[in-house]
């Protein structure tokens, strides 16, 4: 057991899809129905089990939650809104209160309604200052009272990435222009988001995909690669974070000083690094072993990119907004959870202003891609909590 600080945030992590299944107005589920993902059905049945999940939650001390307001859901169509998805997040937003749990709110986790997909999606400019600014105005004002902390948009920094590069979500075009401009897009409607959320008075955090990226050699060929990474993953949201100067490889330079310190914490999701060789992306460190995934198992790697932030962005609260890793096997998932909080209290002992640890995930969930075949919940889907839940428990609680 480790002393934290007064007031650090316990919490777990989740998104609407994921628990709740494919929204019937989504682009995610046209993606299920064209065979490009298996059928996430009811999700991990979330929307009827929320309030037992909450008191789960709580009774392990993670008092805090993210989940994801579906747009979906919410919009099925332009500027209709749907009363009965009001009344159903409000309550389930109340639920977590009541169980004393608080909640955190985002409002895109990699899904979309269908007809802003059929408008563009992200790669439109207008669907940034038109509908996506009219929705998140929408969920302050309607959600806002029971909503304790934002985090608008999760990984916008890899999601131009998996949906144009690797193609593995909506839209799937594979475009490296149209990539850079998704991540233009992206990274603008996230810090605008920010900071009209911020007038709510509730906190802001981000929810950036990050690694670092660990030169195994010293050729040419690996400081290239290395730093194409940086700049494609990092620099950009760094920038408009730090100087209010948005710089996305590929395209001119934005200049929005009303962005600079858009979030009041920098929140990462962190499950591998990378390593470098020869020019050529691996696992890192070699030879470490993989979990199903495939990514490199390194709870280190989390206390890199902790200072990693620290010299980037000196003065800025830090949150730890996803860690957690896919396995079976659950004395795996404690040994990864107990090394992860080691290296993050020693993080903290160094002086990196680290607020708090949200777990990914509560309950196993549908994992996009991969179904239901990749476990990362410290609960089952069955609702068993597992040995390794215990790894938090303590931590959280103080106690042995």
């Amino acid at each position: 057991m480790m002393a934290w600080p007064t007031g650090f945030l316990w919490g777990t992590g989740a998104s609407a899809t994921q628990c709740e299944g494919a929204a019937p107005a989504s682009d995610w589920i046209d993606w299920e129905q064209a065979g490009r993902a298996p059928v996430s059905g009811a999700g991990n049945g979330f929307a009827t089990r929320h309030a037992d999940d909450f008191a789960a939650y709580a009774a392990l001390g993670l008092t805090h939650h993210r989940l994801s307001l579906d747009w979906a859901r919410l919009e099925p169509e332009p500027g209709t809104h749907d009363s009965e998805a009001i009344a159903r997040y409000r309550a389930i937003l109340g639920a977590a209160h009541d169980a004393g749990v608080t909640p955190w709110v985002c409002l895109h986790h990699f899904t979309l309604p269908r007809w802003v997909a059929a408008t563009g999606g992200l790669a439109d400019p207008a669907n940034r200052t038109g509908p996506w600014t009219r929705h998140v105005e929408f969920v302050a004002a309607t959600f806002g009272d029971l909503v304790a902390g934002w985090k608008p948009m999760n990984e916008a920094n890899l999601y131009p990435l998996l949906a144009h590069r690797l193609g593995v979500i909506p839209p799937g075009r594979i475009d490296r222009d149209e990539e850079a401009l998704v991540l233009e897009q992206i990274l603008l409607a996230n810090a605008e988001a920010a900071v009209a959320l911020r007038r709510t008075g509730a906190p802001v955090a981000s929810i950036f995909g990050l690694a670092t990226y660990e030169p195994a050699d010293d050729t040419d060929a690996t400081r290239t690669t290395v730093a194409e990474l940086y700049a494609a993953m990092w620099d950009p949201w760094v920038g408009l974070q730090r100087d209010g100067v948005l710089r996305v490889p590929g395209r001119a330079p934005i200049e929005r000083p009303d962005l600079a310190g858009a979030f009041d914490l920098i929140g990462f999701s962190y499950y591998f690094g990378l390593g470098v060789r020869d020019g050529a992306i691996g696992i890192h460190p070699e030879g470490a072993r993989t979990s199903p995934l495939g990514y490199g198992i390194w709870a280190d790697g989390v206390g890199r990119v902790l200072d990693r932030l620290h010299a980037e962005l000196p003065g800025t609260p830090l949150l730890v907004a996803e860690f957690g890793i896919g396995t079976d096997d659950d004395d795996e998932r404690a040994r990864y959870l107990t090394r992860g909080l080691e290296v993050v209290h020693d993080a903290i002992d160094r002086g990196v202003d680290v607020r708090g640890f949200f777990h990914w995930t509560g309950v196993d969930n549908y994992e996009w891609s991969h179904g239901y075949d990749v476990r990362f919940g410290i609960i089952d889907i069955e609702r068993n909590v597992r040995p390794s839940a215990a790894v938090l428990r303590n931590e959280a609680l103080g106690r042995r």
